[in-house]
């Protein structure tokens, strides 16, 4: 931008929630029309991100001796790193692509445009987080603290597999509002720190409340049913591992990943996308363009 003598001004602040619907449209406009091998790629560098951000947590989180709530928050500090480098770094998140239905519910992209988006992402996401999980595993990172690290795991691992398929689904709602809430402040932001700070304190709070994401299940249930192959990580996990019986591939996949991904995408683009194009982009809302009489 320019003043009125023509040299340069700085715009420094944040950009209103009416022009943040119209990037999110936009943004899901790009999204949903970016090619099969691009999404892909930056699908799997989200899944990883996430990853990161989840054995961060993970690490964090051992051994605090700090109680319940304050390991928790210190928890969700770390687990922000996989949004922030998703975010800042460039990269396709499925959880935070259900906010496309924005542009979609606008007409701007069609049902192909967004299922393809999601199918896309959705797949590169669980090749990152795998694969991610992989080399934790094989690093032998979760041996620290004596295996404590790898305890963790299993615990968080076994709490996600305990969880009944409507409370499995209403985390991933909750998870998923919160998520997008943090995406949706981002496009108020016009710095990389206003990022940052925009997702730290959603992220934070979905963690320590405990609420489900499924890209991030697709790290922590993996690395945890290859971990309860270990007696002495089931050991010293103790009484929250009380049987490895649960530790299965089914398991993982139709008891938490299928409930926790429903509720993520009506979390996500319900109770957030659609709410914010309903209060901004519906056509009641919009500019009407006129003609110029003649």
């Amino acid at each position: 931008m320019t003043d009125g003598d023509g040299s340069p001004t700085v715009v420094i602040d944040a950009y209103v929630p009416a022009e943040m619907a119209s990037r999110a449209e936009r943004v899901g406009v790009t999204k949903a029309r970016l090619d099969t091998f691009s999404t892909l790629a930056m699908a799997v560098l989200a899944g990883a991100f996430i990853s990161l951000g989840s054995a961060f947590y993970t690490t964090i989180i051992t051994e605090t001796g700090m109680g319940y709530g304050p390991t928790r928050m210190l928890g969700g500090l770390a687990f922000s790193l996989g949004l922030i480098l998703v975010i800042v770094a460039g990269a396709e998140l499925f959880t935070g692509n259900t906010l496309i239905v924005m542009a979609w519910t606008s007409r701007k992209v069609t049902t192909g445009q967004i299922l393809r988006n999601w199918a896309l992402v959705y797949l590169g996401n669980m090749v990152g987080s795998l694969a991610t999980a992989a080399l934790v595993y094989y690093s032998g990172q979760w041996k620290g603290a004596h295996s404590a690290v790898g305890a963790t795991a299993l615990s968080i691992a076994a709490a996600k597999l305990n969880l009944g398929f409507g409370e499995a689904f209403l985390k991933g709602m909750l998870c998923n509002a919160f998520v997008c809430l943090a995406v949706w402040l981002c496009y108020g932001a016009r710095s990389v720190t206003d990022k940052i700070l925009a997702i730290v304190f959603p992220i934070t709070a979905f963690v320590a409340m405990g609420f489900e994401h499924s890209v991030a299940n697709m790290y922590f249930l993996p690395l945890g049913i290859w971990l309860s192959r270990h007696q002495e990580v089931v050991a010293a996990a103790g009484d929250t591992v009380k049987t490895t019986s649960m530790f299965t591939t089914d398991r993982f996949l139709l008891y938490n990943l299928l409930p926790v991904t429903l509720g993520n995408i009506i979390g996500g683009s319900v109770m957030v996308g659609w709410f914010y194009w309903f209060i901004f982009l519906r056509p009641s809302r919009r500019p009407q363009k006129h003609g110029d009489g003649k």
